[in-house]
């Protein structure tokens, strides 16, 4: 089981780049609000660099791999290839996994999706995508990279990962968020969310967890077993709209038990 304060943060920062790439500017800074969440207490940054670049650029990871003293996670679709850039100044898109070779983070959080959704909504099918995916995960094993799969609570897909060699998962929380959202059958979701859990765990695989987690969700969800890192993004930046980016991070470092 999991303990209070065992689970790390990992502050999402595609929010920041989203408003950012709303002007012709580099304002505001990835690298100093990254800085800002670092010093609030952020166990790790995680970004999810787009073929688009629609928020978070090719060129933000390399910046931010130079100047972070936490754990980098960089999310994204293993199969994405490299893209033009069709914006003055942003240089193109290399393709999901010759980015990661490149920068060589702590963790890459391997994601099914694609640029017509407007964010990632479900996980991987394994049955599918399982074969293709098995060589890919062992280039970034070679790397010394940590790989987690984007994952459904499919207690069946959850044994696949582990088969395919992803050393985590991170469970996609959406359903959870929506069920609390409107107490729609909560407890069965959530029942849903710790026996996923439990299996990852019995499998030997490390869990982590994101989507839709906010301040009022995120306390029972950090309940589930040996629950490693949650990444968010969406929901601190709102926060952080009403009370400050580096109170933000702490608010959520206390749902944690930190």
């Amino acid at each position: 089981m999991s303990t209070s304060g065992t689970t790390d943060l990992s502050v999402n920062l595609n929010k920041i780049a989203l408003i950012r790439n709303s002007r012709d500017t580099d304002y505001p800074s990835i690298t100093e609000h990254a800085q800002i969440c670092i010093d609030a207490g952020a166990d790790g940054i995680t970004v999810h660099p787009r073929p688009d670049q629609r928020h978070i650029r090719a060129d933000d990871c390399f910046d931010l791999a130079k100047m972070l003293n936490v754990e980098f996670n960089i999310e994204g679709n293993p199969f994405a290839p490299a893209m033009a850039s069709n914006r003055r100044g942003v240089s193109d898109y290399p393709g999901f996994i010759e980015l990661v070779k490149e920068i060589k983070p702590a963790q890459c959080t391997l994601v099914p999706d694609n640029n017509e959704q407007l964010t990632s909504d479900h996980g991987f099918d394994l049955t599918q995508s399982g074969e293709q995916l098995a060589p890919l995960i062992e280039q970034l094993h070679a790397l010394g990279i940590r790989v987690s799969l984007f994952m459904d609570p499919d207690p069946q897909q959850i044994k696949l990962a582990k088969a395919v060699g992803a050393d985590r998962i991170e469970l996609y929380t959406g359903p959870y968020a929506d069920a609390f959202a409107t107490g729609t059958d909560l407890d069965t979701v959530f029942q849903q969310f710790y026996h996923a859990a439990e299996v990852a765990a019995d499998c030997g695989l490390g869990l982590n967890a994101g989507h839709d987690l906010n301040l009022h969700n995120l306390p029972r969800f950090a309940t589930v077993p040996q629950l490693l890192e949650v990444s968010i993004g969406h929901a601190m930046i709102v926060d952080a709209i009403e009370i400050g980016l580096a109170n933000a991070v702490q608010a959520y470092q206390r749902c944690l038990g930190k």
